[in-house]
């Protein structure tokens, strides 16, 4: 079906990443799960393509402007490269140089953001803790001023990135609870009190690092404040709308791979004297998978287009964002698992992007907000 969002330049950039996901990621991306962690060189091969420079100014090496099918395209051609943790690898960076941006002073950004969008250099997004996900505005990490530092102490856990990243934004507590008294801040890998440990034997994500990350005393320079004390809530939701359209459009893609595993299986393996393709069982599960592809697809391009519309991001559509989220994992769900059931014992082994991907589905159902927040929030967001 005819995109009537599509522009050339838009086409442009997603073949470029398909051509880039084709020759790059797929003929190692069993590997590189196996062995736990993709090569650093694929960080700074992305950061060639501009993808970490959307909505970055020129000046520390972004693209200078942003569009939102422009993201869309870039998360769905990557979840269609068999492991769900190579874009998960490099996902702390597309969350996290966002607050760098908008909210660090001059010579923060001009340190920071040239090395990160390049890909020489990693960052990461700190919010979640041991203690609680998604409920922000309960975190525990305390900051207290002490003459011109910060002095940080709690910890953060699921944090994607964590291991290798070199700066990393952090939520923290400087006023009172609730939404108000959230502060951001950057702490570098090197910071004072500075500690973490990797989070193994994962369900998925295998080629992904996530670590816990500890601050005992970690003092950090006033300069690295975020933003303005206590009003970091605000700019950690706003943050969140584009994580999670990068979350669904990467379902989309996951759920285009699967579609696609499971036609050609169906194609080659013949039962019962002639092509699965040919049973009627197997070509409604086609049908249905498409049509949940259809669909999303249509969600997609109706929220990238709302977004690009929105002002300054005052009339973002959050409720619309959150409800594709759910709907997408959801979706997402029943095409890996249908496929699955097409490819039989086959699909079960590991060494097929089927089965890699069957793996992340629940990862994807819990991160950038979980199905039960996203509904939660949707129906807030609609005034109820």
């Amino acid at each position: 079906m005819k995109n009537p969002f599509e522009t050339e330049e838009r086409r442009a950039f997603r073949e470029t990443v398909a051509r880039f996901v084709e020759a790059e990621i797929k003929p190692f991306a069993d590997q590189w799960d196996e062995d736990g962690e993709i090569p650093w060189e694929l960080h700074e091969k992305v950061g060639a393509l501009g993808a970490f420079g959307f909505g970055i100014d020129e000046a520390y090496g972004g693209l200078g402007f942003d569009d939102c099918f422009m993201r869309a395209a870039y998360w769905e051609e990557m979840g269609r490269c068999g492991a769900g943790g190579v874009p998960a690898a490099m996902g702390g960076r597309n969350i996290s140089v966002a607050p760098i941006h908008d909210l660090g002073n001059e010579d923060l950004k001009m340190r920071v953001l040239p090395n990160v969008i390049a890909g020489r250099t990693g960052s990461s997004l700190a919010i979640t803790e041991p203690g609680g996900g998604s409920d922000v505005a309960n975190l525990k990490t305390q900051a207290r001023q002490d003459g011109n530092h910060w002095v940080l102490n709690g910890s953060k856990t699921f944090i994607t990135g964590g291991m290798k990243s070199d700066h990393i934004v952090v939520a923290a507590r400087t006023g009172g609870e609730g939404l108000t008294g959230v502060s951001l801040f950057l702490v570098d890998h090197d910071s004072p009190g500075f500690s973490r440990t990797p989070l193994d034997r994962k369900m998925g994500w295998w080629c992904s690092d996530q670590a816990t990350l500890y601050f005992d005393d970690c003092r950090v320079p006033a300069t690295n404040m975020l933003g303005e004390q206590d009003r970091g809530f605000i700019a950690v939701m706003n943050n969140f709308n584009l994580e999670r359209i990068g979350l669904v459009a990467q379902c989309l893609g996951m759920m285009k791979l699967c579609l696609a595993e499971s036609i050609a299986w169906a194609q080659q393996r013949e039962t019962f004297g002639k092509p699965m393709i040919r049973h009627q069982v197997i070509r409604h599960k086609i049908a249905d998978m498409s049509a949940r592809i259809d669909a999303l697809e249509a969600l997609v391009n109706q929220i990238c287009w709302a977004v690009n519309e929105s002002a300054n991001g005052d009339d973002m559509p959050v409720a619309e964002i959150s409800k594709a989220k759910f709907h997408a994992t959801k979706a997402l769900e029943f095409c890996a698992s249908e496929a699955m059931q097409i490819m039989g014992g086959a699909g079960y082994l590991r060494g097929n992007a089927v089965e890699r991907t069957y793996r992340e589905v629940k990862v994807m159902a819990i991160g950038g907000g979980s199905e039960e927040i996203m509904r939660d929030l949707a129906v807030r967001q609609m005034g109820l």
